[in-house]
């Protein structure tokens, strides 16, 4: 079970790797620590795959503190760097900002902008032309489904994406990798995982989202599969022109 596991996972980091491009030699990639079971999972594959991968690369973890009171920062950099030598930790404000009064409605939009931007200042600061986030294949189809029903639009997190005119990519080694065999994964490698000191932790819409399709996945196994197959697979034919569909500005 083990073996077959860390194979497994192995296997669909270096495929999403390969697909996309995501990593060149002589790269350096900042990689995005939060603390939780994705970004320790993460940094553990990179590492090994630095070890293992015919090309040369950099790896610098990066974690932004958001200024919750109870922080991990210590803790984190602590194992971190016993493990993997190094750990850049930025002291913010972003999360008390986002759940300030000025900004009741949507404190997670906030937040992440604005360590996205802060992630985006970093590597160039230190010549990474990618960032490395711990999202997961879960993480994907529910960025979907919260586009469609609050955003009204379709579109969701690629495996890698591309931006300021080529300067930088974010790519998402875990793309193609579960949550339930990360947890698997990091259980049987005995990574720590943070406790998120968000006050939003677990309130969100992706929770919502996530409850409703775990709900589905229980009924029909072949559910996640076919929803992230059809991301790839769209019939632009059968889906609606806003040129010319007359409800488009009355719903």
């Amino acid at each position: 079970m083990k073996t077959g596991l860390k194979k497994r996972v192995g296997h669909l980091v270096g495929k999403a790797v390969h697909d996309w491009n995501m990593i060149l030699e002589n790269e350096r990639v900042l990689v995005g620590v939060s603390g939780g079971k994705d970004s320790q999972a993460l940094l553990n594959i990179l590492f090994y795959l630095k070890k293992k991968a015919p090309i040369n690369f950099d790896i610098l973890p990066v974690y932004i503190d958001a200024g919750f009171e109870g922080s991990f920062a210590k803790d984190l950099k602590q194992y971190v760097e016993k493990v993997y030598g190094t750990l850049q930790i930025e002291y913010k404000d972003y999360g008390v900002l986002a759940h300030s009064d000025q900004n009741r409605e949507n404190p997670c939009f906030l937040c992440s902008r604005l360590r996205r931007k802060r992630l985006f200042e970093i590597a160039k600061e230190n010549g990474c032309k990618k960032i490395a986030l711990g999202h997961n294949k879960d993480d994907i189809i529910e960025t979907l489904f919260i586009n469609i029903f609050y955003a009204g639009r379709i579109g969701t997190m690629k495996p890698c994406q591309t931006f300021f005119n080529g300067a930088l990519d974010i790519i998402r080694p875990l793309a193609y990798v579960e949550k339930k065999d990360i947890t698997l994964f990091g259980k049987m490698h005995g990574l720590p995982e943070f406790v998120n000191n968000c006050p939003s932790a677990n309130k969100t819409k992706r929770s919502e989202i996530r409850n409703l399709l775990d709900a589905l996945y229980k009924q029909n196994k072949h559910i996640k599969g076919n929803i992230f197959r059809a991301m790839s697979n769209v019939a632009a034919d059968y889906l609606l022109d806003n040129k010319n569909d007359r409800y488009s500005k009355s719903t």
